[in-house]
């Protein structure tokens, strides 16, 4: 029963979590699931959300068929799902002749998606590789029954991973990456949903891959021991009994032909449904580090059941395929990390607290301690740098986070209730810690935040219909996208969270050279200060695609002088590039786009840039 809860606790938090490490994961679950001890599965609850969503039915109707791209015949039990603001997500599978359909939907904006073994992912109105979907705009009653998705075959990476002595190694995660702009910088990324696992003679196969350029990266769990049991890891139970040797030598992360160094990997060519075989190579042999120390809190005493983990410093490469496993520190604040291979490293601790119902093996409860947010939890890091040597008696002090207190206001009127709104923190740098904090406001629209550290940026969820966010002040300095600095233990007042009922929107349409209108294009809308582009994730920039009919819609930009440009083909996030902007300035059409106001543009296609 145990492992069904952690289960469903885990599924619930996909919406809401960053993408972490397995040992990250399950200990951000720990954090974060409550589970009602005098409820059942319903009562199972997430910090740090409203209510349950209202989903919306109607009399909207969408059909279409999915086929092959090759010869156009209909691909059968392909899994088509659709997704929208207002729906629950839902899937459904195509028939002999490929056909699939949804009934019962409202008015408002989709966005349909189709998954077939051996085949490109793709979206609805995606015509290349790696590019947006177009999103259905659905009319009241409307029925839509030419929404016909297209599928390529994909490409197909296959090779063997060996040891240094040429013997297969089973159970290695492969993953294939590519170079991608993704929160502030380019980094090797992987692609979504391709990571292979190798088999006993050590074979790999990563197919449906779309046509481009590749790294490959092979990985084993700390360095070559598996993590901790699931059970020791939720539990927290501390290590005892019998003792087991520990190996000093494992592998490295290692990319193709053979190297741990992203810098020296080598890119692998993947033409449509091409098949790559022959990407042989060995995992490199490293000397594996144990490490070890005390926590010790802000109160000066150890620090009992907090979690520790070794986060890679280096942030160019993201979503690796394994990470590092943790630990918990003892009674006397103690603690070993085994199998750590070379490398630098941020090694931090976090309190957790985790508490067992006496009501049996049924039920758990979990208690937000440490997630930025987290009333009194402690925090703590230092550099670690780890050459394969045993580095012991590190002292690691935690410290309580800083305390941001403010008040949500509005902008002409206010709604029914503010108590279903949340107050959220993430890292100002884009290589900042990844789990953000969460805080309730109270119906008076005051809010307390905790746990923070270093510069965060303040941001709402489950804002009230209609209602978007304006800016935030600190004592009347506008910090929305430059964020504030907290420091452990000292408590900031003064945060203004403007919420306002005037949102923007540009629509508009674009035509080719000879007056036509397109339907096939990237809109990008960005800040006319190149300052705004340079913030992660920046909300003065984003890529937009056509609906079915060929108009394009964007909301909620914030008020402000912008450039606009169409052009024929872009990569999701890629318009996130400064250089890519700096070269699309010269080509776009400047307009100001002013608070609650709507502006239409007709622009012409620009294909060179």
């Amino acid at each position: 029963m145990r492992r069904q809860i952690l289960c469903v606790a885990m599924a619930a938090s996909v919406a809401v979590l960053p993408r972490l490490s397995f040992a990250q994961t399950v200990e951000t679950v720990q954090q974060t699931i409550q589970i009602n001890p005098g409820g059942g599965a319903g009562a199972i609850q997430i910090p740090g959300l409203g209510g349950p969503r209202q989903f919306k039915t109607g009399t909207g109707r969408i059909r279409g068929r999915v086929l092959a791209a090759e010869g156009g015949g209909p691909i059968r039990r392909a899994q088509v799902r659709i997704s929208g603001q207002d729906i629950a997500p839902k899937a459904a599978l195509t028939d002999a002749q490929g056909r699939f359909e949804f009934r019962d939907l409202p008015a408002g904006r989709f966005s349909l998606q189709a998954t077939k073994s051996g085949f490109m992912s793709v979206q609805y109105g995606q015509t290349r590789p790696f590019e947006s979907g177009k999103p259905i705009e659905l009319l009241d009653k409307q029925m839509l029954d030419n929404a016909d998705l297209s599928m390529p075959r994909g490409g197909v990476i296959s090779g063997r991973v060996t040891d240094e002595f040429g013997d297969a190694i089973p159970d290695v995660a492969v993953t294939a990456m590519r170079q991608t702009w993704s929160n502030g910088r380019r980094r090797l990324t992987a692609a979504p949903g391709r990571i292979a696992q190798t088999n006993d003679l050590g074979q790999f196969r990563i197919y449906g891959l779309p046509p481009g350029e590749y790294y490959v990266s092979a990985s084993m769990r700390g360095g070559g021991l598996e993590l901790l049991d699931l059970e020791v890891m939720i539990s927290g139970a501390q290590q005892g009994g019998p003792t087991a040797s520990t190996p000093k030598s494992g592998y490295a992360a290692t990319y193709y032909p053979g190297t741990p160094n992203a810098s020296e990997a080598q890119r692998i060519s993947v033409g449509p449904g091409q098949e790559v075989t022959s990407a042989d190579f060995g995992l490199v042999p490293v000397r594996l580090a144990r490490i070890s120390g005390i926590v010790i809190s802000a109160d000066g005493k150890p620090l009992e059941g907090a979690g520790i983990t070794a986060a890679p410093a280096a942030r160019d490469v993201t979503a690796a395929p394994i990470g590092l496993g943790g630990a918990r520190t003892a009674k006397d604040g103690s603690f070993t990390l085994a199998s750590v291979p070379p490398g630098d490293y941020i090694l931090q601790a976090r309190s957790v607290q985790v508490i067992t119902s006496t009501q049996g093996d049924n039920m758990m409860v979990f208690r937000a301690t440490a997630m930025g947010g987290g009333g009194d939890s402690e925090f703590g890091s230092v550099p670690l740098a780890v050459a394969g040597e045993d580095i012991s008696n590190i002292i690691l002090t935690t410290s309580k986070g800083g305390t941001a207190v403010g008040q949500v206001s509005f902008d002409g009127g206010r709604p029914p209730s503010v108590s279903s709104i949340r107050i959220t923190s993430s890292a100002a740098d884009a290589d900042g810690p990844s789990i953000a904090g969460m805080g309730s406001v109270k119906e008076d629209g005051t809010f307390e935040l905790k746990g923070l550290s270093g510069t965060r940026v303040i941001r709402l969820g489950n804002a009230p219909p209609g209602w978007i966010l304006k800016s935030v002040k600190l004592n009347g300095t506008d910090i929305t996208d430059t964020g504030a600095e907290f420091k452990p233990g000292e408590t900031t007042s003064g945060l203004d969270l403007e919420l306002t009922q005037k949102s923007t929107t540009v629509t508009g349409s674009v035509t080719a050279p000879d007056g036509a209108l397109l339907k096939d294009y990237t809109l990008v809308i960005f800040s006319e200060n190149p300052e705004h582009w340079r913030y992660p994730n920046s909300r003065w920039v984003t890529g937009s695609r056509p609906d079915q009919d060929g108009r394009v819609k964007v909301q909620n930009l914030p008020a402000g002088a912008y450039y606009a440009v169409a052009v024929d083909y872009l990569p999701t996030g890629e318009w996130g590039d400064p250089e890519i902007l700096d070269r699309l300035k010269g080509k776009a059409r400047r307009f100001t786009l002013a608070e609650g106001a709507t502006e239409n543009l007709d622009l012409k296609l620009t294909r060179e840039y």
